[in-house]
């Protein structure tokens, strides 16, 4: 026997086939979202949040943009009744956001529940029981039946309360194990429930299929959600929400899934926190739909703020390669994707376009409030020419030409290698400056004067060795002239093969760099570079720091 053979597929298909949601190529409007951090995120937490730091994260979800927000199962311990409390005491809730708050079928419970909520303007009562095969014979020892009349008792008792107590109060009801319960039998427990209920289009109820764990492909939950949607009483008085778990790590498929097959509503929790592998993730699933050009009526337009909160609240740690919201999810490291990025990026520039379309980046990161600033391109051994060029023109205006770009990525790459780390832009610049701005040699640029006549002639002080010298040179330019006004005086041959510059600011007293190439007699190239407010200036610098990097001298 292998390892493999004690395992059997744990889901059931429907009776019927129910693919009409295959024939849809993406979700064209955002669901009813509900925040479930403040329950199903706050008890997977290895050291729950106080009751302030529960304020906190509610005030938090309300400013993004959650309508509905679980707060909790305030018959299950003082300090959830007491959040509960809190927030309509202190009046916390906004008219247009409705708590939601769980409940097992038992009237103690049930009675508690609707105390913690007197004073509540909006509120949704989640009564749920187990209903799997599982829950049924291992936990419960419980026939069909009997699971029925517990799911039945519940309603009957929250209907009750809900007349006794003043408020709008709305009904939730999860067969819990949906995902490991015959399909059947969860239409036949939730009609059972409907009818108790007797929803209206003016008066929806709320009916919940959550992947308490995750049993099957994502296309298996797809077809459960149709048949339910097919199959249960007044579905145009219902709302059918989605409450996926990531067990097999097919969380946020499964939701969209489920939204493609009927679904209106999904509750999750951001940045996936919650029991064992967690709940959806909301804000991927957001921003999925944003990255399609569906607006999903939640604000993570500054997601580092909140992911910052959520950390320093929760405690845990948003993984770097979560989608959207990872430190290292707008960063690339291979040269071939840097070189993309930075041509795409380019092209954006040149042409406006009214789409985004950067190859390798989904959406824009200036949307979420993140920057291409060391963001986007990060450097590495594995980095190219591209990456390292497209970061040193974009966070210091240095615009080197294609062969010198060249040159510098081996440069760059070879101290990363040895250091074996990534590169930060400022020791990128660092290394810029060190090879090509002032790099070790004998000779030191002190200064030049030019003289106009057919040509132009240049008298240039420079230090050799740290001994002055003069030298007189003609060229048909400025630095034509200085370059063979240093070739004769060092007694050396190059000559000039790439030149090029650009301004640095835009300002009266801005600053430019000049790059040059000189070409030797083996006809290899050395590079330098020049920074002055003085175009001239930076030129001669460039050349100099190109004649200290030849071996000329």
């Amino acid at each position: 026997m292998t390892k493999s053979s004690k395992y059997a597929r744990r889901y059931f298909m429907p009776p019927f086939t129910c693919m009409d949601w295959a024939k849809k190529d993406y979700i064209e409007k955002a669901p009813n979202w509900c925040s479930v951090d403040l329950r199903d995120g706050n008890q997977a937490l290895i050291i729950p949040m106080s009751l302030e730091e529960k304020l906190e994260f509610f005030k938090k979800l309300v400013e993004v943009g959650f309508k509905e927000i679980e707060i909790g199962f305030p018959a299950a311990s003082e300090t959830e009744y007491e959040f509960c409390r809190a927030l309509i005491e202190q009046n916390l809730i906004p008219d247009d956001v409705t708590v939601q708050v769980l409940t097992q079928s038992r009237e103690h419970i049930i009675k508690k529940t609707f105390e913690a909520l007197d004073g509540c303007k909006n509120a949704i009562v989640h009564l749920y029981n187990s209903t799997s095969v599982a829950q049924r014979e291992q936990v419960f020892r419980k026939s069909k039946e009997e699971i029925i009349d517990i799911a039945v008792t519940g309603a009957k008792l929250l209907k009750e309360y809900r007349e006794k107590t003043p408020g709008n109060f709305r009904f939730e009801y999860s067969p819990e194990s949906f995902t490991g319960t015959e399909p059947e039998f969860a239409a036949e427990i939730c009609n059972a429930v409907i009818d108790i209920w007797q929803p209206t289009p003016d008066w929806k109820v709320i009916i919940n299929l959550p992947v308490t764990v995750e049993e099957s492909l994502p296309h298996v939950y797809a077809q459960q959600v149709e048949y339910m949607c097919k199959v249960l009483h007044s579905r145009e008085s219902l709302e059918i929400s989605l409450h996926p778990h990531n067990d097999r790590g097919c969380g946020i498929a499964d939701t969209e899934l489920g939204l493609l097959a009927g679904a209106d509503r999904v509750e999750g929790t951001l940045f996936g926190n919650g029991e064992r592998t967690g709940n959806v993730d909301i804000v991927t699933l957001a921003l999925n739909m944003y990255s399609h050009g569906v607006e999903p009526n939640l604000d993570f337009s500054n997601l580092p703020e909140l992911a910052s909160i959520y950390e320093r609240l929760t405690r845990m740690h948003v993984y770097e390669r979560m989608p959207y919201s990872g430190q290292l999810v707008f960063a690339a490291f291979s040269g071939s994707h840097q070189d993309a990025i930075a041509k795409g990026m380019k092209w954006r520039e040149e042409k406006d376009p009214e789409h985004w379309n950067v190859p390798y980046i989904p959406i824009d990161p200036h949307d979420i409030g993140r920057e291409y600033e060391g963001d986007v391109i990060r450097i590495n051994s594995q980095s190219g020419k591209g990456g390292i060029g497209y970061l040193m023109e974009q966070t210091y205006g240095i615009s080197m030409p294609p062969k010198m770009r060249e040159h510098f990525g081996y440069v760059v790459k070879g101290v990363s290698d040895h250091l074996h780390k990534e590169l930060v832009p400022s020791e990128i610049y660092d290394i810029f400056e060190k090879n090509y701005l002032k790099p070790q040699g004998r000779l030191k640029f002190v200064e030049a004067h030019y003289t106009q006549g057919d040509n132009i002639s240049a008298v240039v002080t420079m230090e050799v060795g740290g001994e002055k010298r003069t030298w007189e040179g003609v060229g048909n330019g400025r630095l034509d002239a200085v370059s063979n006004a240093v070739k004769t005086g060092l007694g050396i041959d190059y000559h000039i093969a790439t030149y090029t510059e650009n301004a640095l600011e835009q300002s009266s007293k801005s600053k430019a760099a000049a790059y040059i190439g000189i070409s030797k007699p083996d006809g290899t190239v050395s590079w330098g570079a020049g920074i002055h407010t003085d175009i001239i200036v930076a030129s001669v610098r460039a050349l100099v720091a190109a004649v200290n990097n030849s071996g000329l001298i």
